[in-house]
């Protein structure tokens, strides 16, 4: 316990995002720009038509030259011209602001690659402000966009959540914090030497939730892990305020320690104000057009009377939501949201808050496909989102992105547990064809099968897209990919990309997809693994402009990922390149206005590793059909399309007639192994 030092208010209020965000929005009151632009319902569709192709960036990942930062390089005029070669509209940077913490006036790392927001200031390790908007006009210059993040559910140990513990202002309202009794604190573990805050057994959330102090145990724990992670509550040292009292305070934290849970419903507001100056700074100072919605169904949570508290789909997520969704509108930009919960959650978060959603509805089932040979869950998942109404235009169909490949199948293990599920010819209860697809992934992304990649917790598994490619493949030594095995991999790496561009909506493509990127070995990131967090290895640095060939490491000291690609301009002088081969893809993409059109049907197939995916097309220029074959042999398909005329099928990336439909409404179909193709039936009749 210290003494408090009145001097250190004025010292974290310079520094705290609250009292940044009152002072910003001061700018805005009485202006009638807030009234040009409609805001009260999402527009996918107005928003993908901004930018349908995205790069989606991992800053601490990028390799720069000698001496630059990571936003002079993304803001660099000669990667702007490869990405816009390849066809990328938009830049999403992933979380550029300060983030970590401060322990009395020592600044602490970040503990979540940024995503423990503590400023409104960019990162130092990452740039300057000058230099984001800086890149935010390159971008303009090359007709894209710029897309940042803001975190609704929670910041870092900054200085607004020191303000809290030390009960200044309304700034303890900020949080999920409560103020624990003095005689109630032999409840509460020690906090070991060295340590802030210590994370609370069950047993005694549940003695705290008793005597009425907080709402009791989530259903989930994020980043379970024995001895570390075993509640979302943890409680503060000894702490004394700038009234002399000593506390001690027991917060909730959806995900680590060091990201304190904000309150959406504290009679200050003080949280919706600091998130909503953030949005503005964004939009408004550093040039964004678009922002990520972070963690945004964590913003309600309630008591129950028994069992676990109320906290994934609760009405206050929604409620908030539409509160920023609609203040980013007003603005003149757009929103999406990183929202892994049910498709229930997912549909209703959408009404009126983020104008897009990340696909975590099929991410997990075409990676599944891509590893059993087998499309039939990847079906069942597509014809759930049209089962429940979701646009797929207004999803955002992504390849690798930071974070693991999830596997929590949310859908099938909270709602929907005891719903009953057709999959292999056998009827199945939510939670037991839950087990059974993760079962199945576990058992062919890790352990012997594919020793590289490496489990997350509970929640999925740490790999790269092309190591997901590798252990589909049966290849469990890296080491031992040759030319012929790259090849392969690129040729399965572009069918799932297909899969994710010749749909309905945004098409996301990492820089780890770019280069071919494999996994960093376990003891490369052995130190930053040390809380369990495996993702390190996914998120190896890679050169993606060219621009040091002998770097070793990133700026943040990622160390450098084996590329099986190579950087982008040496891919775009090689028509055989991934990079050259997605350019071609997107352009047709492009063309045709596929990322515009409206998904009619998922058709029922003869053999298991065919994918068909039928749209109407914008503009009445007809049907397309995209045909993917998961599996390593050639397969003869034959395609039904009720309701068409009787013409050509046209091949639309080689530009050549593949066949004709039949008076009956059919054709007859090719697909070599791991082969994908896009097809337009030129005499169909659009569909209402």
């Amino acid at each position: 316990m210290r003494n408090f030092d009145p001097g250190y208010v004025e010292w974290l209020l310079e520094r705290s995002m609250l009292d940044h965000a009152r002072k910003l929005t001061k700018r805005y009151v009485g202006q009638g720009r807030f009234w040009n632009n409609p805001y009260a319902e999402a527009r996918p569709r107005a928003a993908s038509a901004i930018a349908s192709v995205w790069f989606t960036a991992y800053p601490a990942s990028l390799i720069t030259r000698d001496g630059e930062t990571v936003l002079q390089t993304l803001g660099d005029p000669s990667l702007w011209r490869c990405l816009s070669a390849v066809g990328v509209q938009g830049v999403h940077t992933g979380p550029m602001k300060l983030a970590g913490g401060y322990r009395g006036t020592t600044y602490t790392p970040t503990v979540d690659g940024n995503f423990d927001r503590i400023s409104f200031d960019i990162d130092p390790a990452f740039g300057t402000e000058e230099e984001f908007v800086a890149m935010s006009r390159t971008a303009a210059a090359h007709n894209a966009i710029i897309i940042d993040d803001i975190i609704p559910a929670h910041t870092g140990k900054g200085a607004d959540f020191r303000l809290a513990e030390i009960a200044y202002g309304d700034y303890p309202g900020l949080y999920h914090m409560i103020e624990i009794r003095e005689e109630d604190w032999p409840l509460l573990p020690e906090v070991a030497e060295g340590r802030h805050a210590v994370n609370l057994p069950p047993a005694v959330v549940d003695q705290l939730k008793d005597k009425g102090y907080i709402v009791g145990q989530l259903r989930r724990v994020i980043f379970f892990e024995p001895g570390i992670k075993e509640t979302d509550w943890s409680a503060t040292d000894v702490v004394v305020g700038v009234d002399g009292v000593a506390r001690r305070w027991v917060y909730l934290h959806y995900f680590k320690e060091g990201q304190p849970s904000l309150n959406w419903l504290d009679p200050s507001f003080a949280a919706p104000q600091m998130i909503i100056g953030d949005a503005m700074h964004s939009i408004d100072v550093l040039g964004a057009r678009g922002l990520r919605l972070d963690a945004n169904g964590f913003l309600g949570v309630e008591r129950q009377p028994a069992g676990p508290a109320w906290s994934e789909g609760h009405p206050l997520s929604v409620v908030g939501n539409q509160l920023i969704g609609g203040m980013v509108r007003k603005a003149g930009a757009f929103s999406f949201q990183e929202l892994n919960l049910t498709v229930d959650d997912i549909a209703a978060m959408s009404k009126g808050g983020a104008d897009l959603s990340y696909d975590f509805i099929t991410r997990p089932a075409y990676h599944h496909a891509i590893l059993t040979r087998d499309t039939e869950f990847l079906r069942l998942m597509l014809r759930t989102v049209l089962d429940y109404g979701i646009d797929p235009a207004s999803l955002i169909h992504a390849m690798q992105n930071h974070d693991e490949l999830t596997l929590e199948l949310v859908h099938f293990w909270t709602l929907h547990a005891n719903d009953t599920y057709s999959l292999g010819g056998k009827n199945w209860p939510g939670h037991l064809l839950r087990d059974h697809i993760r079962t199945e992934m576990y058992e062919r992304l890790t352990g012997e099968n594919a020793p590289y990649n490496l489990r997350f917790v509970t929640n999925g598994v740490s790999c790269t897209t092309a190591s997901v490619i590798t252990a589909a493949l049966g290849i469990r030594d890296l080491d031992a990919i040759g030319e012929a095995e790259s090849r392969l991999i690129r040729r399965v790496h572009l069918l799932l990309a297909m899969f994710n561009a010749f749909q309905p909506g945004v098409f996301a493509v990492s820089g780890w997809d770019l280069v071919g990127a494999l996994p960093l070995p376990a003891d490369a990131v052995r130190d930053m693994m040390a809380d369990g967090d495996t993702r390190w290895i996914e998120r190896g640095a890679y050169d993606l402009g060219n621009v040091d060939p002998e770097a070793t490491h990133s700026r943040a000291g990622l160390p450098k990922a084996r590329m099986l690609y190579g950087p982008l301009p040496v891919q775009l002088q090689d028509p055989d390149s991934f990079a050259s081969q997605l350019k071609r893809l997107l352009a047709v993409r492009q063309a045709y206005g596929i990322h515009a059109s409206r998904q009619v049907a998922i058709p029922d197939v003869a053999n298991p590793s065919v994918l068909l995916m039928v749209h109407d097309l914008p503009d009445g220029r007809g049907l397309q059909v995209t045909a993917l074959n998961f599996g390593p042999d050639p397969v003869e398909e034959t395609v039904s399309v009720p309701g068409v005329q009787p013409g050509p099928v046209v091949d639309m990336v080689e530009e050549t007639i593949v066949g004709d439909v039949s008076p009956a409404g059919d054709f007859a179909l090719r697909l070599e192994g791991f082969e994908g193709k896009s097809l337009r039936i030129v005499s169909a009749i659009p569909q209402t």
